[in-house]
């Protein structure tokens, strides 16, 4: 396979696993704030971010797709940490925003996301976008010695 070819495979992977990275991760902020309000423990916050962190250390592995998932989600990172309100109101034009739930709700669930707070809001407002965003860039600008940390 040529490496034209390997890079834009990567870069297509690095964008289907943008939607499950942004809502898994806006996920993992409600449950944690599900476990906040309710002053108890918060497991599904915790399993939430195991599975984007899961996600991402695969995706850091592969440079191009770490950019094509890292830049956007550090592009909304950044408009939530510079102009919340046309975040909150671009995330309501996302996919799902409408019947406030999620790709894997099921179509009898309760609604996962009211109006006033579409899906990503959560996670663009606590930066949490914008963390994961930059971890990916960073681990794609890194030489290729560096990537792994269990490289020696």
């Amino acid at each position: 396979m040529s490496r034209g070819m390997w890079h834009l495979l990567g870069g297509a992977a690095g964008l289907a696993a943008l939607v499950p990275v942004y809502y898994l991760t806006e996920a993992a902020a409600r449950a944690l704030r599900a476990g906040t309000v309710a002053a108890g423990p918060a497991p599904a916050g915790l399993g939430l971010l195991m599975a984007v962190a899961a996600i991402v250390t695969l995706l850091a592995a592969w440079p191009a797709a770490a950019l094509a998932c890292g830049l956007p989600l550090l592009a909304a990172g950044v408009l939530f940490a510079l102009d919340a309100a046309d975040a909150i109101s671009a995330a309501a034009t996302l996919p799902y925003a409408d019947a406030g739930g999620l790709p894997w709700s099921r179509p009898d669930a309760a609604p996962w996301a009211e109006a006033a707070e579409p899906p990503g809001t959560l996670a663009g407002l606590t930066g949490l976008y914008a963390l994961t965003g930059i971890v990916l860039v960073l681990s794609a600008l890194l030489p290729h010695g560096r990537r792994s940390i269990l490289r020696r």
